[in-house]
């Protein structure tokens, strides 16, 4: 007889308001999670997502359905029974609520008084090895208002792993970390479920983390589906469209149709969770399917160039091993991988190298500026716009750039952040197809 899992849902219906303005925002959800599992929901902003965290984690009383969390039934629970839940569980808010009077380390400590008896040295240490595991060695003794948003997040993250929770829920634990930052803590959150059996639930909108997860749940209008469900219904008017393209013009046609709000929601249904995805579906050695991706890539590269009213849009993947930059996609340029370029030189080059964004008023005038491109695609570059792409583990793998505001003007700020939106779904795509391709 298998054991009871630590989280079992079923039929839970919970909502907010009253009379004419009662609204559900919970219906019928219905899961179950085994000990050592990482499940990550996903779902749009008002989806319910944080309602249900904090039901199960017994910080709201369920209204309606069975809701049993470590054992215990938590609808209809004593307060002393929700309050023994309580202390098994770690929690990481967005809000990262420290108590501003104490220390980092401080801080910390209240994660293990609540979980053991340790004295005061042994809490001390305990409380700053796990700092110093979440790179904050250096800010012990620093009070919350002594830190950044990010560094407090760390913090928050810090107590809740500290005492080795036999379950965690966290609620947007990277929306304010940097993308190494980021990955050191679900990795050390990996480490945790997979060593000490712990238990995960994590809310996230942040596509960087979601290889950690053994499942994604996907919650929308309060209804709970499966990952590949939720992907496979988002995505099945593109991959129509994909399937029944004969050749590249049919699909820029069918993109070059829609408006920008249009084809950001197209993109993002294709790039959104795209790796896992693949593995959901088995379509990792789908060559129809790499196909599609291949030609998609190179279709809403050059849609982002339209949208941003460039001349050229391009993408280069960075062969570290050879120290070249690979042209994927520009137009009119050969198959991808016919031209090579040093990876020293160049502007795209120096995105590369530095991981930093490039913008350039003049290209010619540039020293790093390779005309190399120019000559093989009979192209003449005046102003820049280069990304570094940053693969899941904060590596930069690609670039892409903008060659040529149409109205002659350089690049601007304005421009970099609108690219930059477009730019993660794209290196998501690249990232998904050089995965295929080693695999």
């Amino acid at each position: 007889m298998s054991a009871t899992p630590p989280i079992a849902v079923e039929n839970l219906n919970h909502w907010f308001g009253k009379g004419p303005l009662r609204r559900q925002v919970l219906c019928d959800v219905t899961t179950s999670i085994p000990a050592g599992e990482i499940v990550i929901v996903t779902g749009p902003s008002g989806s319910g997502k944080t309602t249900m965290l904090t039901i199960v984690g017994a910080l709201r009383s369920a209204q309606e359905g069975s809701v049993r969390v470590l054992g215990r039934e938590l609808r209809g629970a004593k307060s002393g029974d929700l309050e023994a839940v309580r202390k098994r569980i770690g929690f990481i808010f967005q809000q990262h609520n420290l108590l501003a009077a104490l220390t980092a380390s401080q801080n910390v400590e209240l994660g293990l008084r609540v979980t053991g008896s340790f004295d005061r040295a042994e809490l001390r240490r305990r409380a700053n090895a796990m700092l110093e595991a979440v790179g904050l060695g250096a800010h012990l003794d620093k009070k919350p208002d002594q830190m950044s948003g990010g560094q407090r997040q760390r913090v928050a993250i810090a107590r809740a792993l500290v005492g080795e929770p036999a379950m965690l829920l966290a609620d947007e634990p990277t929306a304010s970390l940097d993308r190494a930052s980021g990955r050191e803590v679900v990795d050390r959150m990996q480490s945790l479920a997979k060593e000490k059996g712990t238990t995960i639930l994590l809310v996230t909108h942040d596509n960087r983390i979601l290889d950690v997860a053994d499942r994604i749940l996907h919650l929308e209008d309060g209804k709970l589906s499966t990952f590949t469900d939720a992907v496979i219904a988002s995505t099945q008017q593109l991959m129509h469209t994909l399937a029944e393209s004969k050749n590249r013009q049919n699909l820029e046609d069918a993109i070059a149709g829609m408006d920008e709000a249009s084809f950001r929601r197209t993109l993002q249904d294709l790039t959104q969770e795209s790796q896992r995805f693949l593995q959901a579906i088995g379509r990792a050695e789908d060559e129809a399917y790499r196909s599609m991706l291949e030609q998609s890539l190179r279709v809403f590269t050059r849609r982002v160039g339209d949208l941003l009213d460039a001349e050229r849009a391009s993408l280069f993947l960075v062969d570290r091993e050879n120290q070249q930059l690979i042209l994927q996609v520009a137009q009119d340029a050969p198959q991808p991988g016919a031209i090579r370029i040093p990876l020293a030189s160049g502007i795209a080059g120096a995105a590369a190298t530095t991981g930093k964004t490039v913008r350039v008023a003049d290209a010619y005038a540039d020293p790093r500026f390779n005309p190399e491109v120019d000559r093989a695609t009979n192209f003449h570059t005046r102003s820049v716009l280069c990304l570094p792409l940053h693969d899941t583990r904060g590596n930069v793998f690609a670039v892409t750039q903008l060659l040529n505001r149409r109205d002659g003007q350089p690049f601007d700020e304005r421009d970099e952040q609108r690219f930059a939106e477009f730019a993660a779904s794209l290196g998501v795509l690249l990232e998904t197809l050089v995965g295929m391709a080693r695999r």
